[in-house]
């Protein structure tokens, strides 16, 4: 079992930044990919960014490349998502989930653990 905690989600003006924090606890972190998704309402869950457990590789959604980073810090158990320039488009819940495969994976669906998720909200 893998339990995820998300933090940091707040109220943003557009062009700003923030970080978003999913906790683990449970089995072996280091050994989990990690993912970040986003929902807004009336929308699918959409795949915004990957980090790969075996060697850091990170993954992105096209909406997400060159504004967004995904890390990880083993040692805390935590995986981070920093989110600068940020668009009223990027407002949604955002949520970590937790994979056992080292390569991407894009469809929510495949994930085995999901946090709860953390409300990102950009205005105008």
């Amino acid at each position: 079992q893998v339990q995820l905690v998300e933090s940091g989600g707040e109220t943003v003006q557009a062009g700003g930044s923030l970080t978003l924090s999913c906790a683990a606890s449970g089995r072996t972190f280091s050994a989990w990919s990690l993912a970040w998704f986003r929902q807004a309402p009336g929308k699918e869950r959409e795949f915004v960014a990957f980090i790969s457990w075996l060697d850091d590789r990170t993954y992105y959604a096209d909406s997400a490349k060159g504004r967004f980073t995904i890390s990880r810090n083993n040692a805390k158990n935590t995986v981070y998502l920093q989110m600068n320039s940020l668009k009223p488009e990027d407002t949604a819940v955002y949520i970590c989930a937790a994979h056992a495969s080292r390569f991407l994976v894009k469809t929510y669906t495949e994930y085995e653990y999901w946090g709860q998720g953390t409300q990102v909200t950009v205005s105008s």
